[in-house]
């Protein structure tokens, strides 16, 4: 039987999750069919929440075996955030299991590990300037992970005046490309929100 999950998160580039999800599924033995919403397109321009966005596909008459959803930490706690998805989860759809995917801060931190990838992503991946990234945890201590992540890439390009204009036009890209690219095994598996994500996504597929 193929598993039904619903995946939401803060914007599309976020759909670079999913593939992570997939290889979870797979290493459990799981076949799972992954439905990411883009609210934009569909119309609904003005659905940010994680209720609207809830009540928005429930209205589509589908039915999922579990529900993933995606919520930055942006300055609260990850319990206080847990616990808003676990009541948006409740209300909106009561009964479904789910499983809250809470970065410290911002996802950018997670992709901040990655230099390789990042100079990869930068075309420009033989770069030897200096990046001075953070390692391991300091990675969740950033202040704004998501600005530093579009200066390094940046600085990583090489790239000046209308190209560099150009190159940074595309940071939902660049954003999607990075977190398609992590290693969940590489220097991101150190930090705790990340083994919260993977410990809690191998449970919730077991048990569905």
């Amino acid at each position: 039987m193929t598993l039904r999950i619903l995946f939401t998160g803060e914007g599309t580039s976020d759909d670079g999750l999913v593939p992570h999800v997939e290889a979870v599924a797979a290493h459990v033995g799981k076949s799972v069919s992954v439905t990411s919403p883009d609210f934009g397109r569909l119309g609904f321009t003005s659905c940010h929440s994680v209720p609207e966005k809830l009540r928005k596909v429930r209205e589509f008459g589908d039915d999922y075996d579990l529900i993933i959803v995606h919520r930055d930490a942006d300055g609260t706690s990850t319990s206080d955030r847990r616990e808003e998805i676990a009541k948006a989860v409740a209300a909106e759809w009561p009964g479904h299991p789910h499983i809250a995917v809470v970065p410290v801060r911002m996802l950018e931190a997670w992709l901040l590990l990655d230099e390789p990838s990042i100079r990869q992503v930068a075309e420009n991946p033989n770069g030897r300037t200096r990046l001075g990234l953070p390692k391991g945890v300091a990675a969740e201590k950033i202040v704004d992970p998501k600005k530093l992540l579009k200066d390094t890439l940046a600085t990583a390009s090489g790239y000046t005046g209308r190209r560099l204009s150009g190159f940074q036009k595309r940071f939902p890209h660049h954003r999607h490309k990075l977190l398609e690219r992590l290693d969940p095994y590489g220097p991101v598996s150190q930090l705790p929100s990340w083994q919260a994500f993977m410990d809690d996504l191998k449970t919730a597929i077991r048990a569905v």
